[in-house]
């Protein structure tokens, strides 16, 4: 995140702003960020499935290339490799960050130090080890089956990733410290902008299995459903979001949704 100050006149406009955070935040773009504050925040995080699915097409092309050249699962796993690679890895880290913190048990600020450990525990491991490995299957058996499809699962998949983060960054959640980009964004995103996200994504996801317009919608809301129950119990066991939450929430969200969209066959 970067450095700038959170002060600034809250009465400009604030979309060019939002758009140059939600880019600098969610993926390895070279953007020159703007004034930081929780409105500005507020815009990014909404913005944050549009970057999703700008972030899906290159890694949908990365699948339909190699899989032209070689076996399916090795083309996906590439895909996955790539998409760790054009966020930094952030989103991975952050699983593996909160996954160690709920699995010790541990409450409140007991826990969140295990969060700030630069190592990863067993959970953790575990984690990383299952989200990616369902992934890399889930694409291949998606690249096998359709091209088309294929594309428009992976920018689904990966847009719903980021509302995801829509959805924790909701009015009325928490966060869990008083610094840190869980404190910048936790709150700012209101139910009018998160209603137009999921509808958006929601349409997105009627191309990504043919024949059955209506799964890929269901999925999308299904993970979502899946997605708030595990927040809930996050700000039970934490207080509130942290900047790992969300990018746990980036992976749920979408393993869930390569998951569902698999299932049609």
């Amino acid at each position: 995140m970067p450095a700038e100050s959170l002060s600034g006149d809250p009465s400009g406009p604030r979309l060019g702003d939002g758009a140059r955070l939600a880019l600098t935040t969610f993926t390895i773009a070279p953007v020159r960020a703007g004034r930081i504050d929780r409105a500005t925040a507020g815009t990014a995080m909404a913005l944050a499935p549009a970057v999703g699915a700008l972030l899906g097409l290159p890694l949908a092309g990365v699948l339909l290339l190699l899989d032209a050249f070689t076996a399916p699962l090795v083309a996906a796993g590439v895909t996955v490799a790539v998409g760790a690679l054009l966020t930094r890895g952030l989103h991975l880290d952050g699983l593996a960050d909160t996954v160690d913190a709920l699995g010790s048990y541990r409450r409140g600020p007991a826990a969140l130090e295990i969060m700030k450990k630069p190592d990863v525990g067993p959970f953790g491991v575990v984690a990383l080890v299952l989200v990616l490995l369902v992934q890399a299957a889930a694409l291949a058996e998606l690249a096998a089956r359709s091209r088309p499809a294929a594309l428009a699962a992976v920018v689904v998949a990966t847009a719903a990733g980021r509302l995801g983060v829509a959805l924790a960054c909701r009015r009325g959640v928490p966060a869990a410290r008083p610094e840190g980009l869980g404190a910048l964004v936790a709150g700012t995103v209101g139910p009018v902008a998160l209603a137009a996200g999921t509808a958006a994504v929601a349409l997105l996801a009627v191309a990504a299995v043919p024949g059955r317009p209506w799964q890929g919608p269901l999925v999308v809301l299904a993970a979502l459903a899946v997605a708030a129950g595990l927040l809930r119990h996050v700000v039970r066991r934490l207080g509130g979001i942290t900047g790992d939450v969300l990018g746990a929430t980036v992976e749920l969200v979408t393993t869930l949704v390569y998951l569902g969209l698999v299932l049609s066959g």
